[in-house]
């Protein structure tokens, strides 16, 4: 079933002889339970792509839909609820409050649905058990490790079974041992919760996690690799090789 839809869009800045074209006709579909990854140098459009995905941002011509819904028809208002009720964030420094417990923090955005306290609890334990942290529920950000809020994170994203997962660099402010645990907990909620996760990354390594890579050039789809049977080895190797047409190293591609 298709989840994303993106049908010629097209994302403008500046105005008469002084426009950049961070968008330029871009068409994609992805499809429930994918785990995708875009990819591009400094300034391609990758994350202008992801915030207007994300609502973020407005497009300047073209349609996205999210599951039935065409976002770009939506007003303000609209896109607020349909935000909170059907797409999911993990963020670069996970944004978790200290000041609440890793219970709370998951909780957030079910009390801001409103949603029943008995269900709250319900669906917290249900996503805890299956991420494994349901033993540290009580405990604060500050009293777990760095992995436990990671993971967090990644439940308080799946909370409200959302459509789509968002994720904008999740491991750039991590080492490379914090990188690999998120990426192996994003794998995981992609292959036993059926997420789907759309991530914009630099790294050729968290991109060899997924199942597809998108890379943008000039705010336009350069190339797009699937992983298929090849283990995530010979994928990443296929990565820095697209990255190499692209013009520059692993590196370069921020």
């Amino acid at each position: 079933m298709q989840v994303l839809k993106l049908d010629q869009i097209k994302k403008y800045y500046g105005v008469k002889k002084n426009i950049t074209k961070a968008i330029d006709k871009i068409s994609l579909d992805i499809n429930e339970s994918e785990f995708v990854a875009i990819m591009g140098a400094s300034g391609s459009g990758k994350t202008t792509l992801l915030n207007c995905i994300s609502t973020i941002d407005t497009v300047t011509s073209g349609h996205i839909w999210i599951g039935s819904k065409d976002i770009t028809e939506m007003k303000e208002d609209e896109l607020a609820d349909f935000r909170r009720e059907n797409l999911g964030f993990i963020f670069q420094d996970f944004n978790l409050l200290d000041t609440l417990t890793i219970e709370e923090n998951i909780a957030l955005s079910l009390i801001i649905n409103h949603e029943k306290p008995d269900i709250v609890k319900e669906k917290i334990q249900e996503i805890a058990s299956k991420l494994d942290i349901d033993k540290i529920l009580d405990k604060y950000p500050y009293e777990v490790s760095g992995g436990q809020k990671q993971r967090c994170a990644c439940a308080r994203a799946l909370i409200n079974h959302p459509k789509i997962i968002l994720a904008d660099e999740p491991t750039g402010a991590l080492d490379s041992k914090a990188a690999k645990m998120l990426l192996e907990t994003m794998k995981e909620m992609n292959d036993t919760l059926n997420a789907t996760i759309l991530m914009v990354t630099h790294d050729s390594f968290s991109a060899s996690f997924c199942q597809r890579v998108i890379f943008i050039k000039d705010g336009k789809i350069f190339n797009e690799i699937f992983k298929g049977a090849k283990n995530r080895r010979e994928f990443f190797h296929e990565i820095i090789d697209v990255i190499t047409l692209l013009g520059g190293d692993s590196s370069d591609v921020k």
